[in-house]
Formats: structure tokens, C-alpha cells, sequence
């Protein structure tokens, strides 16, 4: 391989790396928030909480980086691509909406959750 070749092959190496990792951090939590409702229908309100911590911990990491994922900033170093998607292996429109989604169920999850331990 050139010396050119490689210097243009690393970034784009980094870049899928980044974004297969970003894409597996995004399907745990994705289906954390979707696993809440079904643990509390389970009535195993532990594992539900068990989930809600985790989750709260990347609402924090996100409120921290400015609504902001830390592994786009990553991604961001080796591409000028800024698509919706460029950082993450998601279709455009679910990239674009993401925290808009999945931020209601997570808020819809979490009242029924309050109400399920009130409930007791």
C-alpha cells in the first residue's frame, strides 16, 4: 500500500470502527428502554430499575456533551460527512429523530415505572 493509500485507508478504518461501536452502545440502550416496559409487565420492577439506571447514565453522559453523543465528536475527526447518519450505521430518518424517540418512550417508561412502584 502507498503511503498515500494508507494515510486515506486509517480515517476511513477509524470511522467504521466508531461508528460500528456507536451503532452496538446505541442498540443496548435502545432496547433498555424498550425491555422497561416489558420487565415492569413482568412485575420485575428491579430489572426495570436496573435498566432505568443504565439508561440515566447515557442521559447524563449526553446532557454532559451538550445533547450530543461523544462517540460523533470521534466520528466527526475523520470525515467532513456530516449526514445524519454519518457516525452511526442507522437509516437517516431514525438518526435524525433518535433522541426525539427514543427521549419520549424513555419519559414514557419512566412514569410507568413511578406508577408501578407507587402501585406496590
Amino acid at each position: 500500500m502507498t503511503p498515500l493509500a494508507a494515510r486515506t485507508a486509517r480515517p476511513a478504518q477509524a470511522l467504521v470502527a466508531v461508528r460500528l461501536l456507536h451503532t452496538a452502545i446505541w442498540a443496548f440502550f435502545a432496547s433498555s428502554i424498550i425491555a422497561i416496559p416489558v420487565t415492569i409487565g413482568f412485575g420485575q420492577l428491579v430489572a426495570a430499575l436496573w435498566l432505568s439506571v443504565f439508561v440515566w447514565g447515557e442521559v447524563v453522559v449526553l446532557l454532559l456533551n451538550r445533547m450530543r453523543c461523544p462517540l460523533t465528536t470521534l466520528a466527526a475527526r475523520y470525515t467532513d460527512d456530516r449526514a445524519d447518519n454519518f457516525d452511526i450505521y442507522l437509516p437517516r430518518w431514525l438518526a435524525r429523530h433518535n433522541q426525539r424517540l427514543f427521549g419520549t418512550l424513555f419519559a414514557l417508561t419512566q412514569l410507568q415505572l413511578g406508577w408501578a412502584l407507587l402501585a406496590r
